[in-house]
């Protein structure tokens, strides 16, 4: 009986390796054939997720085969008639990003010993060939995929791949000379449609590996930053590492960029700020003064750094700096408001009621000085300014109260 058992199960091993095979052998005439990908890629999903053939490298390699000839097949004949029944961009888009996929996964399992523990590649070869004859298809499929709002994974993958493979051990001397501006710009579309398709952690990455490939576009760091600052404010475990972060992409911003976009130098003050390091963000700031002593924001950043500090007399000194200068930004002139704001009702409770002239010069100095300045950011810019209007109300209340 045991005997008979254990046939029976070798009849059954045997048969799933037939069937396997039969799945491979079917899937292999299906190969090229644009209209079969589809019943192509069920056979091969089976053969992945049978035991008997999911490490087998000619799985992968027959499944990048499938999707490569399919492409290549249906680019001819685009080439031909872009019309034809056949070309569809979208689908030769997948197919690229399916195709490489596929064949990244030839090489490991290629390196395996065999049972007399030789390592003998069989597909490696082709697989890397392939791999490096579709280099310029995987930035066009992004752009195909993202213009088809598939952002994520599909736009983000394809473009991502673009940007990393010239790097990696599988790419020949021509496309590892790919120019790093040119990889740069596949690794910013990568991060643009993660960030479209709602996955902020990739794109981050996305954006970090340009600029460690020291990446000329100061969009990029932004949107890191923006990257890290969604997921901190959703994801409080995400805090700690999400200040070192946006530290090192604002010093690198700073470093690279200076005062053409003064959101690293304001970030960098932040960070200074949120770790109660006062004296290095009055230091930094400060030095950048000295350099360009006609930037309204620097003087808007003192502001807000001895407003942290709790030192009102500075802080208003330097408010009033940058409101006064003619180039002075609406945010400025919005923090400008606040301030003045906040410390003439200090100042009010704090007055003599009887000192007529210095109820007189709170009024001028604090209430009317800061309706003007959030008057003013309003016509700079209205629609970033809009919490100004309950500023407004406030002051002209207090105007009407308590000043008349």
């Amino acid at each position: 009986m045991k005997k008979i058992l254990t046939l029976a199960l070798a009849s059954l091993a045997v048969c799933s390796v037939n069937a396997q095979k039969a799945n491979l052998d079917a899937a292999k005439k299906l190969a090229g054939k644009i209209d079969k990908v589809e019943e192509a890629r069920a056979l091969l999903k089976a053969a992945k997720e049978n035991p008997e053939t999911a490490e087998d490298p000619y799985t992968y390699f027959l499944a990048g085969k499938v999707e490569f000839d399919a492409y290549d097949n249906a680019n001819m004949k685009r080439m031909i008639n872009p019309n034809d029944k056949d070309v569809n961009p979208l689908n030769m888009a997948n197919q690229i990003v399916n195709g490489y996929q596929n064949m990244l996964e030839v090489m490991p399992r290629d390196k395996q010993p065999n049972a007399k523990g030789e390592i003998k590649p069989k597909y490696t070869k082709d697989a890397i060939k392939a791999l490096n004859a579709h280099f310029n298809d995987y930035f066009n499929a992004g752009g195909t995929l993202y213009n088809e709002q598939q952002y994520y994974p599909g736009a983000y993958q394809a473009f991502y791949i673009f940007g990393t493979f010239p790097k990696s051990e599988y790419a020949d001397k021509k496309i590892a000379a790919t120019p790093d501006s040119t990889l740069n710009q596949a690794l910013f579309n990568a991060g643009i449609s993660a960030y479209a398709g709602n996955a902020v952690p990739e794109a981050a990455n996305a954006f970090k590996l340009a600029r460690l490939n020291d990446t000329n576009n100061e969009q990029n760091y932004i949107y890191e930053i923006a990257c890290w600052q969604y997921m901190m404010q959703n994801d409080s475990t995400k805090t700690d590492e999400g200040k070192k972060e946006i530290d090192a992409i604002a010093k690198a911003g700073y470093e690279k960029f200076g005062m053409d976009q003064p959101v690293f130098l304001n970030n960098l003050v932040n960070s200074y700020v949120m770790d109660n390091n006062m004296q290095a963000a009055l230091e930094l700031v400060e030095g950048q003064v000295a350099k360009t002593p006609d930037v309204p924001n620097l003087y808007g950043l003192l502001g807000f750094i001895y407003d942290r500090m709790d030192k009102d007399d500075q802080s208003v000194e330097n408010y009033r700096k940058a409101a006064a200068m003619p180039n002075v930004d609406a945010e400025t002139l919005k923090n400008v408001s606040k301030k003045l704001f906040r410390v003439g009702v200090a100042k009010r409770e704090a007055m003599d009621p009887k000192d007529a002239a210095a109820k007189q010069a709170i009024k001028t100095e604090y209430f009317e000085a800061a309706k003007a300045a959030a008057e003013k950011a309003k016509t700079i810019s209205p629609e970033t300014t809009k919490d100004l209007d309950y500023v407004i109300e406030n002051i002209d209340y207090a105007l009407e109260q308590y000043f008349n």
